[in-house]
């Protein structure tokens, strides 16, 4: 299995990531020892993926010491350029969550850093494996079906955790049970996430897979093609709105006219009970390049402006299934404020 994010401690002590911008052309590793480059590889989605965040977020505090070690910073230094990690990417709440399970053992040394970074790492993996199995049992009842067709969108696998996948994990889980159908794939604007990575993966796992313009999937979902729409989340709030991928809440408003489960599938560290409801989010803005060009290469008139929001927030009650490693909640039936509390760990 692809390990999205590493911490090796030869030749020295580094984050070791897969480049996701090259995928799938090239697989090819970035090598982080120093804030900067763990910034932009985060700002760039070389590496990326709410839980990929949080192991890159809590991994890049012993990156930090590092390099303050090095060069001499002072403690309010290397303070800044913790919070420069943190803050690196506002929407999804793993990354800053990450950088928070180990900043108080700061003053502790770096190895007791590492030994939280590392439980955050192996706790993401148990948790998606885990999440994984409870939204397998969840669809399969609800559906009644022996064999379910899916539509996904944007990358929750391997390459968007630090093991095995959310959204993906589920779909894997299926596949091990034999109880997997035709996936289809939205490709997933601006960056293509779905047709590089997402298919790269189903690739890998010999899951037989189809990638689909994001316009098409209403029309997939409306057409009874698929029976459940499964996708991962950045960040959840206490209402069980959840923000995820761009595109996201298009495929829940069909399903809901469909009449088939959309699920919502993270760990409990998505889970932000602080965050009342979605409106209260902060939806992050990318460079408009990212719309009106692609791989370099101009695709729209000179002059013309892209609009990037990098995400959309789905609203709870056109939600059937929140799964994580505790549970499974069902917002569009018990909508209430705190909705998450039983599962959020």
């Amino acid at each position: 299995m692809v390990l999205a994010v590493e911490w090796l401690d030869e030749p020295q002590p580094m984050i070791r990531l897969v480049d996701q911008t090259a995928l799938p052309a090239e697989e090819r590793y970035i090598d982080v020892t120093t804030v900067d480059v763990l910034v932009e590889a985060i700002q760039t989605l070389a590496v990326r993926g709410a839980p990929a965040l949080g192991a890159a977020g809590a991994l890049g505090v012993a990156v930090a010491m590092g390099q303050g070690a090095r060069e001499g910073w002072d403690a309010g230094r290397l303070d800044r350029e913790i919070e420069r990690i943190r803050t690196a990417r506002p929407t999804a709440v793993n990354l800053a969550w990450g950088v928070d399970q180990v900043r108080d053992a700061v003053p502790h040394g770096v190895a007791e850093v590492l030994t939280r970074a590392r439980r955050v790492v192996a706790d993401d993996e148990s948790a998606n494996r885990r999440l994984s199995a409870l939204g397998a049992d969840w669809i399969l009842a609800r559906t009644g079906l022996d064999q379910v067709r899916v539509v996904t969108h944007c990358n929750t696998g391997a390459l968007a955790t630090s093991a095995w996948g959310t959204a993906y994990g589920i779909i894997h889980e299926l596949h091990q049970r034999e109880s997997l159908g035709l996936v289809y794939a939205d490709e997933t604007r601006p960056l293509l996430q779905g047709a590089r990575l997402t298919s790269w993966e189903l690739m890998k796992d010999g899951i037989d897979h189809v990638i689909q313009a994001d316009g098409a999937a209403a029309s997939t979902i409306l057409r009874g093609l698929v029976d459940v729409a499964i996708i991962g989340a950045d960040r959840i709030t206490a209402n069980g709105d959840t923000a995820n991928k761009v595109g996201s809440v298009g495929l829940a408003l069909a399903c809901a006219r469909a009449g088939i489960p959309f699920v919502v599938a993270a760990p409990s560290s998505t889970v932000d009970l602080g965050t009342k409801r979605g409106e209260d989010i902060f939806i992050e803005e990318r460079d408009s390049d990212e719309v009106v060009a692609f791989a370099g290469v101009r695709t729209a008139p000179e002059g013309a402006r892209g609009f990037n929001p990098a995400f959309d927030v789905t609203p709870n009650d056109l939600i059937s299934a929140i799964v994580t490693e505790h549970g499974v909640v069902e917002p569009a039936l018990t909508p209430q404020p705190d909705l998450l509390s039983q599962i959020a760990g």
